[in-house]
């Protein structure tokens, strides 16, 4: 009997043997081979929990393993909503979403060829730089307040820009030929026999400064955009004048002489492209002058009509108000920017 009882027992404990092995064999997973024993899986095995006779052969603790538990199984598909969001079409597609009213009226191979008009920013880089660069200035010039006596003339200047605002250079005038007196200075000689005493000019030289205080924009002619700058001008020269004989030409004949003058004025230039551009300038010529002399010649002798110390009257202040208009040619005709590092 106990034979009988002890070969049921053995043969009992082969077949428990098979089952726990099946149950946690090698890759099962946690889940899997809970539902196997019969007990509630756990998500998570956290170190801690295990106890030191868990592992096999009772010595050192299992190792802690994390377990995505909404990661779907091996050989699965995603589920629903998982997939990332498709990317959005573009072309007509995104412009119909924008304006569906417009959608059906649009046709973007001809869109394509329509002229696109740049969008102008406020601020911009300058559009015709100066620096390190020569400027030449012809020009033609006509006397604005003087009402008996005209000098106009025809000039150029050359200016060399040491930084895009301040400028050295020199300008010269040629009036020899061009001189007129005026009609009515001349009718009034000859009626009433009194008249003005008056001056000529031959041709006049001159170093100069310029300082552009402000530059700028305008609108005009539709969209088409003229830039400007406005400057101020400054200098010393010389100019050579002479009285022009009127109260006693019998005796009197005079001569040109250079004498100092200086020289300021204010202007405005108006670029047409990046080299070219139209200029407008007022400017005085200051200097003093010495004009015939208007005493009565017919009481005096002829030794003393004769004598040249009596033919010029005193030295007074001239200023020769002059307005100037002409263009300006930049060199050379193009450039590039150097940005700061």
């Amino acid at each position: 009997m106990k034979q009988a009882r002890t070969g049921l027992l053995v043969a009992i404990a082969l077949l428990a043997v098979p089952a726990v092995a099946m149950a946690q064999g090698k890759g099962a997973k946690p889940k899997e081979a809970a539902a196997a024993a019969g007990a509630k899986p756990k998500e998570a095995t956290v170190a801690g929990d295990a106890k030191p006779g868990d592992a096999k052969g009772g010595g050192a603790a299992a190792q802690p393993t994390e377990i995505d538990a909404d990661a779907p199984p091996p050989g699965e598909t995603p589920k629903e909503g998982s997939e990332p969001p498709p990317k959005e079409e573009g072309g007509l597609d995104a412009i119909c979403k924008l304006d569906p009213e417009a959608c059906p009226n649009i046709d973007l191979v001809q869109a394509a060829k329509r002229d696109i008009k740049a969008q102008m920013y406020a601020v911009q880089q300058i559009y015709a730089l100066r620096a390190r660069r020569f400027e030449i200035q012809p020009y033609w010039g006509l006397t604005m307040n003087d009402q008996f006596v005209s000098h106009p003339g025809f000039g150029l200047g050359l200016n060399y820009w040491l930084t895009n605002v301040m400028a050295i250079g020199v300008n010269g005038n040629w009036y020899a030929g061009l001189n007129s007196d005026s009609q009515f200075n001349a009718s009034t000689r000859r009626a009433v026999r009194v008249g003005v005493p008056l001056n000529e000019y031959q041709w006049g030289a001159a170093a100069n400064f310029t300082y552009v205080p402000m530059y700028g924009k305008f609108a005009g002619f539709g969209d088409f955009i003229f830039h400007w700058d406005a400057y101020v001008v400054g200098g010393v020269g010389v100019l050579s004048t002479r009285p022009i004989v009127i109260f006693d030409p019998r005796y009197r004949n005079y001569s040109y002489e250079p004498k100092l003058a200086f020289n300021a004025g204010i202007g405005i230039r108006i670029f047409f492209n990046r080299w070219f551009a139209g200029i407008v300038e007022v400017r005085d010529y200051i200097y003093n002058e010495k004009l015939e002399n208007i005493q009565d010649v017919d009481a005096q002798t002829d030794q003393w009509r004769q004598d040249k110390a009596n033919w010029l009257g005193d030295s007074k202040l001239t200023n020769n108000v002059q307005l100037q208009a002409g263009v300006s040619i930049f060199l050379p005709f193009s450039w590039e920017y150097r940005l700061p590092k």
